[in-house]
Formats: structure tokens, C-alpha cells, sequence
């Protein structure tokens, strides 16, 4: 979090290094299965994960303004140690705003602000539409770079013009290109910058990203707070080339089709059903997703392995230091 900031949590204080973001599980009829999504937000929690709602990987466009404040309102009333952001996203700012202000009387703790989709702003009207949000919040907002989802990238101006308003925490770049990412770490250096895309974590670490926002931490929760430890502790040659081939099974089709498709023959949800234009039926029924998951499982138990390795060469069966220390927010934010 920015030094010159300060910027008060509502419940916790320690910023997670992964941040999920969560899908919605619904069931074959189309309707939230809050049971499958309970479960779920239990597993980040036990990992250390924060979590992100209704995001692309959660559907959130594709769900009504009901459904949104439902699901926000049932994950913010379970009594978690991880914090929780919501996703704002779409082209209304009337809408937006009043989404954000509803937000307000929860317990949540940040925000992901999205360019405005389709309809491609330039540098002022972004300047304009984050800046208005910004406005309405809050809490600490997460601006989101996605231009293969909204149809352009946040302008380096953009970014530069609203770094240091009291509610611009973090970027998540997700654009895929490194250069941008040094570009915006140059030119906006009062912003923390976490990757989007799980596969680009271990290729960022050296350009200072604080951490992940995933869509394979779904799927595997611990493995990937895992993964992305050593990958910011500049430790990857374990990571090549399970990791890639794991991330790339996971994105063969669009996301999250083929995460609700592991996670219901896992039977951790009820049903892979998503929302129209999404559909299952898109991955081919020789996914492979069983064989890379027993693999992502037998990794995190040989790495189990290690640490306790470690732990008894300190002797006593003391713990062996953390791979990174988490950013205490209050002690940051001051």
C-alpha cells in the first residue's frame, strides 16, 4: 500500500499475497448454490487467501444487481480472517456508483475498479470514470488493466492522474505484456502493482508486483499461495513446468469453464453449470484436468515435505521462517 496514504480497514490488517478471485457456482437450474460458495470462501480462508467476488472469473456481468448484493452480503456476514473485495464493473456510472455505496454499509474491505467495458474511453474519460469511483468509495480500490476483456488498456496518464487520491491503492495488470508493466511501475510508483495472470507470476517477481490475483487459487488454494511465495522469493526452479502446464489447462477454454469443471468432478461444487454465452459443453471430454490436478496435489506435498524438512534441521520442531513476510495495511497505510 501507497506510504503517503492512510486508509482504514474495517476488520483486518494483513495483505494477502494471493487474491482469488472467486467463481459463482450455481446450480444446473441456474440459481446460486450458496452451500457450494460457503465451502468455497472456507477453503480461501484456510489458505490466506484474500478474496475477490464477482469479477470475470465469477460472472459478475453476467448475474442481476440482486444476485450481487445477495452473494456479497451472505460471503461479508461469514466471520473470515482474509479480506474481501468486490468487483465494479460495467459502462453505467450512475449504476456503479450506487452499487459502491451499497458496498459501503458492508464488511468488505477494497474494491476492483474496471475500465468502463466497450465502450473504450480515451485518457480523460478514463481519468473521469476512475476518479468518480474513487469518489464514491470507501474503501482501498484495486484498478483493473484487462484490454483483452474491455476493449482498451488504462492509459499511463490515467493512472498517473489518480495515484495519489486517497482511495488508489493497487493496479492489477493484467495485459500480459511486461513492458507495460515496467511502464506503469516507472511512471505511477505510489501504486502497487499485483499480476492478473497466474502463468506471468514467476516472470514479475523481479519487477516488485506485490502478489496474485488468481483463478487457479480456486482450484487449488494452498498450492497456489504456494506457488506464488516462492515465485516472489526469486525461488522458481521448482516451479517449470508444472506450473505452465497446470495454468494452461486451466485456461484451455475461457474462464472459469474448465476451474467449474474440475471443481464439480472434484465434487467440491454441485454442478459446472455457468451462465449463458459461457457454457461447459466447450471443453473437450478429454480435458486431462484430473491428471494436472494429482499433480499440482503431489507437489504441494512434496514442498509439505520440505518445510518439515526444514523445520526439524532448526531443531525442536521450531518453524522455519516464512518464505515472505504479509504487509501489515495499517502499519503501510500511515
Amino acid at each position: 500500500m501507497n506510504q503517503k496514504k492512510s486508509i482504514e480497514y474495517n476488520t483486518l490488517t494483513d495483505q494477502p499475497l494471493v487474491w482469488t478471485a472467486l467463481i459463482t457456482p450455481l446450480f444446473d437450474s441456474g440459481e446460486i448454490d450458496f452451500v457450494s460458495l460457503r465451502n468455497l470462501v472456507l477453503q480461501q480462508n484456510s489458505a490466506d487467501n484474500g478474496i475477490l467476488l464477482l469479477g470475470s472469473t465469477g460472472e459478475g456481468l453476467a448475474l442481476t444487481a440482486q444476485e450481487h448484493l445477495a452473494i456479497v452480503e451472505y460471503v461479508s456476514a461469514m466471520p473470515l480472517q482474509v479480506p474481501l473485495m468486490v468487483a465494479v464493473g460495467g459502462y453505467n456510472i450512475n449504476q456503479q456508483r450506487a452499487w459502491i455505496e451499497k458496498c459501503n454499509q458492508l464488511a468488505i474491505n477494497a474494491y476492483l475498479l474496471t475500465s468502463p467495458i466497450y465502450a473504450k474511453p480515451g485518457p480523460k474519460g478514463q481519468t473521469a470514470w476512475f476518479s468518480a469511483l474513487l469518489d464514491a468509495a470507501e474503501f482501498p480500490c484495486m484498478l483493473y488493466n484487462v484490454p483483452s476483456r474491455t476493449g482498451g488498456e488504462i492509459a499511463i496518464s490515467t493512472l498517473q492522474a489518480v495515484q495519489n487520491h486517497k482511495n488508489c491503492w493497487a493496479l492489477k495488470e493484467a495485459s500480459g505484456d511486461l513492458n507495460k508493466l515496467l511502464a506503469y511501475r516507472q511512471n505511477c510508483p505510489n501504486v502497487d502493482i499485483y499480476s492478473g495472470e497466474d502463468a506471468m507470476m514467476p516472470y514479475l517477481a523481479a519487477a516488485d508486483v506485490k502478489g496474485l490475483v488468481s483463478v487457479c487459487a480456486n482450484v487449488w488454494p494452498e498450492a497456489t499461495n504456494r506457488y506464488v511465495a516462492l515465485a516472489l522469493a526469486k525461488k522458481t526452479a521448482g516451479l517449470f513446468p508444472l506450473w505452465h502446464q497446470a495454468i494452461s489447462a486451466l485456461f484451455q477454454v475461457t474462464s472459469p469453464i474448465a476451474v467449474k469443471v474440475l471443481l464439480a468432478e472434484l465434487k467440491t461444487i454441485s454442478s459446472a453449470n455457468l451462465r449463458l454465452p459461457l457454457c461447459h459443453d466447450e471443453i473437450s471430454a478429454q480435458h486431462g484436468l484430473q491428471t494436472i490436478n494429482q499433480q499440482i496435489q503431489h507437489w504441494l506435498l512434496s514442498e509439505a515435505a520440505k518445510t518439515s524438512a526444514q523445520d526439524h534441521a532448526l531443531g525442536c520442531g521450531t518453524e522455519s521462517p516464512h518464505l515472505l513476510e504479509k504487509t501489515n495495511l495499517r502499519d503501510s497505510t500511515s
